[in-house]
Order: C-alpha cells, then sequence, then structure tokens
C-alpha cells in the first residue's frame, strides 16, 4: 500500500453517516433493538445509505419505541418507512413526534403488517400538514440541525405487547473533498446492548484507493477483533459485527461500551492529468484535483471584527489563530490586515511581502488586537478591495497571482451602513471580480445568510465558526482551504455531440486539496469514446489537460452488482446540479431566482430527494387526519445560543434557626470527618477569624477526644476550642517526565524539570523519524505544551492541557482530554483512554505516552516505552540519557543517592517514590531514580 506524501498527498472525505438508535429507558421500558444495521455503499464518491433498526416490545403493556439517527447536513433523505412484522394483530398505536420541552398529543395509527413510507412532495404542498402541525404547538419537522455537521431524524411510535417495527432511513450524499479528505463518519450509540448489530462500508474509486485507515472514539482492544478491513487495488470492504460480549463494558454489567464515533477514511491515487471520468448508465462524472501543480502566490487581506461582541475568548481565540495563520504564509505571498469597530483601520498602508521581519511584525500586532465598539462591516471590506486596487494600479501584485480577502465577524453591521442589501450591493460593484471573497462567522449572533451571499456574489464560501475550545482550530483549517491556490479561470470542455445537460463547467479557482466535479449526460450514439479538456491559468502561464475516456470500458467498471448501487451516477448528477442551483439562486436576482428554484425543485420531486425546497410526509393509515412532515433543516438566525456554566461554590444556607444548612461540598468534608470521630452535635457557624464563613464543625461537647494527629486552637473572644485536623503530609507527585532506564528491564528514571527551558528539543531520533519538542513553564511546574512530530507517516501531535490536536496532510482534529480514542493508519496507532493516558505506537519503534494528569502537580506529563528501540543517533534533553550512560557508586553516606553521568556531564541521582500513571488514575508508587533538568 502506498502512503502519501505529505506536501501532494491527498485523501478523500467522507463525511457520511450514521445511525442512531436511542433507546434511554429501553430496559425500563421493554423495548429491545434486537438488530441495528448500516450499509453504506460509496460508489465513485456518491454515498447511498441504509439504515435499518428493528425493535421488539418485550413488556406486557403498550410501549414508546424512539428510531434517532444522525446525518451529514449535506446529505438528501430519499426515504424512511416503517414495518410491522407479518401476523401481528391491528393494534391502536399512536406514534408521535417531539420537540424538546413541547408535549405532543397522540394519534391513532393503525398498524397490522404495513408499511408507511414517507413521500416526497413540494413544500408548498405538504404546507397543510405543516401548518396544521404547528398549530396545534407540535414538532412537524422530523430533522433537526445538531452539532456542526449533521442533522438529527428522530421518531417515536407505540408498539403493542410482543409486537415488532423495523425502521429503516436512505439517504445519499455527493462526497465533497476538504482538505484532501474523505471521511466517513459513523456515529454509533445504541444505548443497550443489541443481539445483531452490523456496519458494512463497501468503497469502490476506479482510481484506485491508495491509503486507508480507520479510526474510534469507543474502540477497546477486545472490540478491535470485531473489526475487519479488507481492500484491494479499487475496492474495500469495512465490517464491524460486535458481539453482545464485545459491547459489554464489564462481564457483569448490561451497558454498552459503543457510545461514539466510528470513522473511515482514504485516499486515491492521482497523477499530473485531466482527471477521472467515470460513466454509468448513460451518465458521467468527471473529477479533477491534478498532482504536483505548484502553488500560485497569493495577495490575501484579513479582515478582523474587533468590535465589543468579540470580547473574551472569541477575540483571543482569533488572535491565536490569526499568529497561526502568519506563520503558514509563503514566501511569494503579499499580505495586510484590516482591524474594524465603528472605524476600519489598517496594519499597513499597503500589502507587504510575507518575509520574516513583516511576518513577526504581523505576529506581534496581531497579539495586541483588543476588542470594543460596535461593527461596520461596509467600511472594513471596501478598505480591503482599495488596498487591493491601489496596489494593483501601481504594479505591486505579482504577475498571475491570486488576491483574496478573508472577513471574520460575528455580529451584524451596527454602524456606517447597516443595511444589509446595500452592503451587498457595495461590495460586488468595489470587487467586480478582481478577488475573491470568504465570509467566516464567528458564532450563531451573526446572520449567516447575509454573509453567505456576500462570500458567493464575489466568488468565494461562507463557514460558520462554531464557538467551543477548537475555534482557533476551525479559523486555521478555514485558512488551509484557501492557502495554496493552483489553478484560476479553470474550464471544462466537452464536445457537443457527446454530452448534454453538464453541471456547473466553469470555476474561478482550484485549491489544494479541492476537487472539482462535472457531471452529465451522454447524448444518445454519441461517440464511442469521450474526451475532455480543462482549461485553466498556472501562476505565468496558461495550461490545458485533455483525457479520454472508452465510454464501452468505463460502463463494464461499474456492472457488478456486488457492492455498487445501479443507477448512481444519473443520482450523482441530479444531487450536483440540485446543490448548485440552490447555491446561485442565493445570489440571484429574484427573477432568476424563481427560474433557478423550479428547476431544483423538479429534480428533487424527479429522484425523490428531501432538499430545502421539498418536504417528506410521512404516511398514516387512511382515516387519519394529520400527518408528519420531515423538511430540510436551514441555518436559522440566533439558532443556538450558548450556555455559559458558572465555577460551583460551597455556600452555607440560613435555616431560619440561628443554623446553616450545609451544601454539597460542606456535607461530603464533614461525612469524612464523621467517619472517624463519631457523628457530631447541632451544627453552628464558627465566629472567629480562623476559618471561613461557610465552613461548619461539629459541637465540640460532643465531639470525642481529639486524636492523634488532630490539634485544636481556640477563638479568643468566644473561648470555643476549635479542632482542625493537622496537615497531610506532602502527596507524593507525579514526575514531568517517566523513562525507563536504558539497558534495565525494571529501573525508572524520573525527571525533573526545575530551570526555566524555554522551547525544549526533548527527544530527536532522525532514524525513526521521530521528534518531541515542549514548552516548560518552571512557574508552574508544568508543560504548556508538547509535539510530536512522525517523518512516516506525516503526522503531528500537540498536546496541551486543553485538548490533544493531531495534524495531517494540512487538517487539524481536536479531540479532548479523557475522550477515548483508537486510530489505527499504516505504520502508527493512536490509543487514548478515559483516563487521559494517549499512547502513540509504532512498529519497531519507541512508544510515546501523554497525560493530562489530574492528581498531585496536575499537568501534562510524558512517558516513554520501549526504549531500546532507540537508533545510536537518539538527541535532545531526554535522548541524553540513552546515550554514553555510566553510573557512579552509591554515596558513602546515603545509598538511595548516586551520580549520573551523561555525555561527560554529572547528575545527582536520588531515589524516591513518585506517582507512575501510566495505568491510569489515581497512579500508583513506584521507586525511581530521581534527577533534575
Amino acid at each position: 500500500m502506498k502512503t502519501p506524501v505529505c506536501s501532494y498527498g491527498i485523501m478523500l472525505v467522507l463525511l457520511s453517516l450514521l445511525a442512531v438508535l436511542q433507546a434511554t429507558t429501553a430496559l425500563k421500558n421493554g423495548i429491545d433493538i434486537y438488530s441495528l444495521t448500516v450499509d453504506s455503499k460509496v460508489s465513485s464518491r456518491f454515498a447511498h445509505t441504509v439504515v435499518t433498526s428493528r425493535v421488539v416490545n418485550k413488556a406486557e403493556t403498550v410501549q414508546e419505541a424512539t428510531f434517532q439517527m444522525e446525518l451529514p447536513k449535506k446529505a438528501f433523505i430519499t426515504n424512511f418507512s416503517m414495518d410491522t412484522a407479518e401476523g401481528i394483530s391491528t393494534l391502536d398505536q399512536r406514534p408521535h413526534w417531539e420537540a424538546p420541552g413541547v408535549s405532543v398529543d397522540s394519534v391513532n395509527w393503525i398498524i397490522d403488517g404495513v408499511t408507511y413510507p414517507g413521500n416526497i412532495k413540494e413544500k408548498v404542498a405538504a404546507q397543510k400538514e405543516y401548518s396544521a402541525a404547528v398549530a396545534r404547538g407540535e414538532s412537524a419537522g422530523l430533522v433537526k440541525a445538531t452539532g456542526r455537521n449533521m442533522e438529527r431524524f428522530q421518531v417515536s411510535v407505540n408498539v403493542a405487547p410482543e409486537a415488532k417495527v423495523t425502521f429503516e432511513l436512505v439517504y445519499e450524499e455527493l462526497l465533497k473533498r476538504r482538505l484532501g479528505v474523505y471521511e466517513l463518519l459513523l456515529k454509533v450509540q445504541p444505548k443497550q446492548l443489541v443481539k445483531h448489530l452490523q456496519m458494512d462500508i463497501h468503497i469502490f474509486e476506479p482510481q484506485g484507493i491508495s491509503f486507508l485507515e480507520t479510526e474510534s472514539t469507543f474502540m477497546t482492544n477486545e472490540l478491535a477483533d470485531a473489526l475487519t478491513v479488507s481492500q484491494n487495488m479499487t475496492k474495500a470492504h469495512i465490517r464491524f459485527k460486535p458481539t453482545l460480549s464485545q459491547q459489554r463494558k464489564s462481564p457483569e454489567q448490561q451497558d454498552t461500551v459503543l457510545n461514539g464515533n466510528f470513522i473511515v477514511r482514504y485516499d486515491v491515487n492521482r497523477t499530473v492529468s485531466g482527471g477521472s471520468i467515470q460513466i454509468e448508465n448513460g451518465y458521467f462524472v468527471h473529477y479533477f484535483a491534478p498532482e504536483g501543480l505548484p502553488t500560485i502566490p497569493k495577495n490575501v487581506i484579513f479582515v478582523i471584527d474587533q468590535s465589543g461582541s468579540m470580547a473574551g475568548r472569541k477575540i483571543q481565540q482569533t488572535r491565536e489563530a490569526l499568529i497561526k495563520i502568519v506563520d503558514d504564509l509563503g514566501p511569494k505571498d503579499q499580505f495586510n490586515l484590516v482591524c474594524f469597530n465603528e472605524e476600519a483601520t489598517q496594519w499597513k498602508p499597503s500589502l507587504v511581502p510575507a518575509s520574516a521581519e513583516n511576518m513577526k511584525e504581523a505576529r506581534n500586532f496581531a497579539a495586541g488586537i483588543m476588542a470594543r465598539g460596535g461593527t461596520n462591516i461596509n467600511d472594513a471590506v471596501l478598505l480591503a478591495v482599495q488596498l487591493l486596487e491601489r496596489a494593483n494600479k501601481q504594479e505591486l501584485l505579482p504577475a498571475g497571482s491570486v488576491s483574496l480577502i478573508i472577513l471574520l465577524t460575528d455580529g451584524d453591521p451596527t454602524v456606517g451602513e447597516t443595511n444589509r442589501a446595500n452592503i451587498q450591493k457595495n461590495v460586488q460593484e468595489a470587487i467586480s471580480g478582481q478577488c475573491s471573497l470568504f465570509c467566516l462567522g464567528f458564532g450563531f449572533h451573526v446572520s449567516y445568510a447575509f454573509l453567505e451571499k456576500l462570500a458567493l456574489d464575489n466568488g468565494g464560501l461562507a463557514r460558520r465558526i462554531y464557538e467551543d475550545s477548537d475555534s482557533a482550530l476551525q479559523l486555521q483549517d478555514f485558512y488551509q482551504e484557501v492557502a495554496n491556490p493552483l489553478l484560476m479561470k479553470v474550464a471544462f470542455e466537452y464536445p457537443s455531440n457527446a454530452v448534454e445537460e453538464v453541471t456547473q463547467d466553469n470555476f474561478r479557482l482550484l485549491f489544494k486539496g479541492s476537487e472539482m466535479v462535472v457531471a452529465g449526460k451522454l447524448r444518445d450514439k454519441g461517440p464511442d469514446v469521450l474526451s475532455a479538456k480543462v482549461r485553466g491559468q498556472l501562476h505565468l502561464q496558461n495550461i490545458t489537460f485533455q483525457t479520454e475516456a472508452s465510454v464501452a470500458e468505463k460502463e463494464e467498471e461499474f456492472r457488478s452488482p456486488k457492492y455498487i448501487f445501479h443507477s448512481f451516477m444519473e443520482r450523482l448528477w441530479a444531487y450536483l446540479t440540485i446543490q448548485q442551483l440552490l447555491e446561485r439562486a442565493v445570489s440571484a436576482s429574484d427573477s432568476e431566482k424563481q427560474a433557478l428554484e423550479t428547476r431544483a425543485l423538479s429534480l428533487s420531486l424527479n429522484y425523490s430527494f428531501v432538499t430545502p425546497l421539498t418536504s417528506m410526509v410521512v404516511t398514516k393509515p387512511e382515516g387519519q387526519e394529520e400527518s408528519r412532515v420531515a423538511e430540510k433543516p436551514m441555518e436559522n438566525e440566533n439558532r443556538h445560543r450558548n450556555i455559559h456554566v458558572g465555577q460551583s461554590f460551597f455556600r452555607s444556607h440560613s435555616t431560619g434557626d440561628g443554623r446553616s444548612r450545609i451544601t454539597a461540598g460542606t456535607s461530603e468534608r464533614l461525612s469524612s470527618f464523621q467517619r472517624r470521630f463519631g457523628p457530631p452535635g447541632p451544627l453552628h457557624p464558627p465566629r472567629g477569624p480562623f476559618l471561613p464563613d461557610h465552613m461548619l464543625l461539629p459541637d465540640i461537647s460532643l465531639a470525642p477526644p481529639v486524636p492523634e494527629g488532630v490539634f485544636h486552637d481556640m477563638d479568643l473572644r468566644t473561648k470555643e476550642t476549635i479542632i482542625m485536623a493537622a496537615p497531610p503530609p506532602a502527596p507524593i507527585q507525579a514526575p514531568p517526565v517517566i523513562l525507563p532506564l536504558p539497558g534495565q528491564s525494571v529501573d525508572w528514571l524520573c525527571v525533573d524539570i526545575k530551570r526555566s527551558q524555554g522551547l525544549m528539543k526533548l527527544l530527536s531520533d532522525p532514524d525513526q523519524g521521530v521528534e518531541v519538542t515542549g514548552q516548560y513553564e518552571t512557574e508552574k511546574a508544568q508543560f504548556a505544551w508538547i509535539e510530536v512530530t512522525f517523518k512516516n507517516p506525516q503526522l503531528q501531535v500537540r498536546a496541551s492541557p486543553e485538548h490533544v490536536v493531531v495534524t495531517r496532510n494540512r487538517r487539524s482534529t481536536a479531540h479532548k482530554w479523557k475522550e477515548t480514542l483508537f486510530s489505527v493508519i499504516p505504520g502508527l496507532k493512536m490509543t487514548m483512554d478515559s483516563a487521559g493516558l494517549l499512547l502513540l505506537t509504532s512498529p519497531d519503534k519507541v512508544t510515546i505516552g501523554l497525560l493530562s494528569w489530574d492528581g498531585p502537580g496536575k499537568g501534562l506529563r510524558l512517558l516513554l516505552q520501549d526504549t531500546d528501540r532507540f537508533s545510536s543517533h537518539v538527541g535532545g534533553a531526554l535522548g541524553q540519557f540513552y546515550q554514553d550512560v555510566l553510573w557512579g557508586p552509591p554515596a558513602a553516606a546515603d545509598d538511595n543517592k548516586r551520580t549520573l553521568r551523561v555525555q561527560g556531564h554529572d547528575h545527582p541521582a536520588t531515589r524516591e517514590l513518585k506517582l507512575d500513571y501510566q495505568e491510569g488514575l489515581p497512579g500508583r508508587e513506584i521507586s525511581c531514580w530521581s534527577v533534575e533538568l
């Protein structure tokens, strides 16, 4: 299997599916999920997913069963049905759909071995059912947006005793490349043990699969045995089929361990060519993402909102991201910064080269950005356009370069021009096609529809940045999407006698890690060979790519029924056409918008897609008045609100009788006291300066004699004795670094860092292709961050006290500590358990462990295993302990003290008790040799 080179490796991203059948009260109400299957067939980037759940009511009364699943926002639902087993008598069942906090009246539903499908209708045609349900206060929509990239479908139905119900949901999606990765996401949350649980993913890529990896947030070593992966040049089959025993958290428990994400990622073979043309059943698709093209220099202006609403964490994360983004500018790039609140100001009078000096000055400027004032979006974007225009007139923009404006804001315009339509008009007239505008909306208070139109009007796109701990990473990842332009003014050409009804075939820019897709219908009696030309502009020259495809040979590739669903390419063409029509409608005039939506609606109905223009009416038995409607959620304004959870404090509350009522933390402390010294008498608050107001003590007259290890004092004003526990012994600490001693199997070296080291090269082994660096903060006695870099596979893992960030092929993913992780890629396995221990294991190489420690001296910790695999070239502050190490004899007066000579330098070593955390919390005591750096 070929491992892609980082600078040119292109991984495909498949964001797909998941089936989640919620049954949170399954064990209580008798609803048993006896089968849950997911079948996803990915044929040439087009995913067709079928989720099937079968439940049975084992209770003696009618019970409610809920089907809930999450699917990608870009996916279109094509069908949903409910079915009961044959031979079941007529039942009075009452299915209903619920929204949080809304009480929904039930309706009669007769089910007797009959399938009740969903019917796709025009939204207007479904309006009667929809309006009626809304008028009753019911949640008419079955689909709701959830999370960043997913939508949740949920339906509930009452099930009679011993009755069985089958739920089936089907959806389809054309998978878009983002940062070079296809990612198949399966969210697995059955909430109970399932007798038959199986996921099958079939991938067929005629270009050839060059790379395949899996990752899971719930996988254990035992569950890993339930996963099988098979692959040849063009096909892959991933099956996950855990037994009941493998699903259990422990042999004694009935709870399931399956609760999280299962991810499949893969890459395909690519060359410098005209792309890949694939043909099936009279339709074709042309994928274009050539390898090896040089990056075009860019002129980029970052327009940053620093209004008052950005104060706090938003502006802090923006500064952090901006500093990182500036570091990633190329040597041939030019840039500038525009900050705005009531007024817009530029960092420099004109664009400047991305030299080391300018980048350093820009980082300092970004670090000082403060948030205050109003929001003048109009003037800020126009100032950015003026800077580009002035540089162009002065011939300061490199020939053949690309100009970009990246706007980040978290609010609506409040100062200057505040009419959104006027701002859109002003910006479009000013840009006039000379550059591309990308809009990032921070949070949910921003008008996303306004930003989306602003971007689409000017050759860019909009993206929402979610307020979370990884917001800075989201900003950096978006920048990476547009950081490397490869081609400008790309046009696809096909013979007019060969194709018809082609999707969009002209594009402004092609970025590294993305992919252009054109689909169309072949003409009847067309030529036997389909030829295509792709024209574009490189940095300083025009270029034409040409490719040909034999219609008969390409058709033959998709004739096997074993791993694809047929006529998928026609549906792919329809899906892509609908998406592009809806996108064009956003920035079209009223008359054009009507025509675009009319065509998109026609295609949605013809191909049974639930799109923003259609609804799926879930049918009911004849005689029932109401139906439920599934609609495609939109990016609603202010759809979410951030809930800020404050810290919890322990307080005493007056009970009205002069005493105090104890709250949680204090009562726990008293319980511990009582276990040692017996029950207390009446409680009263202390009246002296010795303890905080909220601390309560037992009445001394009823307290037992003062035991050993407890001392007492007296309130001099009240003459009351106050019992106070003696200070406990200092806790045993966990060292920042634990190393196995070279040439030994039992002893350990515990390394403490006492002097300010700044940026430290902890380990470096060029033969193994691994390097570990870190930043140690002596005043906090902990690492600010530790970074592990692998050469093969090219991967970087950066751990901070907040989270772990894994970066591969310019794509970064954040993982919170103690979220379980099980990732297997060629040459490396990453695992993290619920205790927060992250292990990076590579065959025949040293194992590197990172831990976010909650015990004494909390902070990041580093440990090494399999250190006998270090090469002779290992170096770094820690690597030195694996070269030319000599032990001196024990000290004459103390056997626990020795001298460790490393590369000619002596290090005093003392035998001490430390905490070893490799087996998880709370750690175990070990005796190790402690040295200081």
